[in-house]
């Protein structure tokens, strides 16, 4: 019979007692110690677990969505494709993780839905922040956070400057095409409205992709960020409905009749609409 392997028999550190360990590094501690139940329900445990590594996901997605605009600004669309590739891949990891919370049954969740007052994913700050860096400027969304100054801060801080599908649109006006109204905006913080200058410049980059090569691939790369975030959203939609049904949320809005309104949001109208054009 062999030994028992020893990975110390090959280099492998085993003492960390003045070295930097993988818990220490990632602060596995603070991670792991943030999971508090306010009840004695078995499920409430994915629950929590379940939203809280959404955030984490949802705070890389900022996180790359930022750098994403930055690249745009600064003319540099191969790297904003990397990152935008990797948001759609974020959201993909998000919708696999609502397979995970729908192994809850309606009878679990009620055992410790009371315990958790009014707080809703809807009050989710990132989630917001998201949705305003893409260019859903809505802003009765920000009603929420009114009582958090510093998260309010934030988020107007990114309603001040371009989002993401503006930061494209502008690059469209930097390359010659007339992209009408949206070249004159300076309030960033409204949500703009579907513009036939701008669907008609994404018709001649979508007519002769080789030419407009890098607009066309930032264009794809965009669409394949909103088609994993609309599957996210009909997801919420239809795990909200196998657990509560039509009931309203906890925080107060119609619970899935919210989530479905919310499906008809398009962050990047004229992307959309160009195919049926052509």
């Amino acid at each position: 019979m062999s030994e028992p392997y020893d990975p110390a028999s090959e280099g492998a550190q085993m003492s960390f007692k003045e070295r930097m360990s993988y818990s220490d590094y990632l602060h596995l501690e603070k991670v792991l110690d943030a999971q508090a139940p306010l009840s004695s329900a078995h499920d409430e445990m994915l629950f929590i677990i379940q939203h809280q590594t959404s955030e984490l996901w949802m705070k890389l997605a900022l996180h790359e969505i930022g750098a994403a605009i930055r690249s745009i600004r600064a003319d540099r669309l191969e790297p904003s494709f990397k990152m935008l590739s990797r948001v759609a891949r974020i959201f993909e990891q998000l919708n696999n993780a609502w397979d995970v919370l729908r192994t809850m049954t309606p009878s679990e969740y009620t055992e410790f839905r009371d315990a958790l007052g009014q707080s809703s994913g809807f009050q989710s700050w990132q989630y917001r922040a998201i949705e305003f860096m893409a260019g859903n400027r809505n802003l009765a969304m920000l009603g929420p956070h009114k009582h958090r100054p510093d998260l309010t801060d934030r988020l107007e801080t990114i309603l001040a400057e371009p989002s993401l599908y503006d930061e494209a649109l502008l690059l469209l006006a930097r390359n010659g095409f007339d992209i009408g109204a949206d070249a004159k905006r300076t309030d960033w913080r409204e949500t703009r409205v579907e513009n036939e200058e701008v669907l008609v410049a994404w018709q001649t980059v979508y007519r002769d992709p080789q030419r407009y090569w890098m607009l066309y691939e930032l264009a794809e790369k965009l669409v394949d960020f909103e088609d994993y975030f609309r599957r996210w959203r009909f997801n919420h939609v239809t795990t909200v409905e196998r657990i509560i049904g039509m009931k309203r949320g906890t925080g107060g809005t119609s619970g899935a009749s919210y989530l479905k309104k919310m499906l008809e949001v398009v962050l990047f109208p004229e992307l959309w609409t160009v195919r049926t054009r052509l």
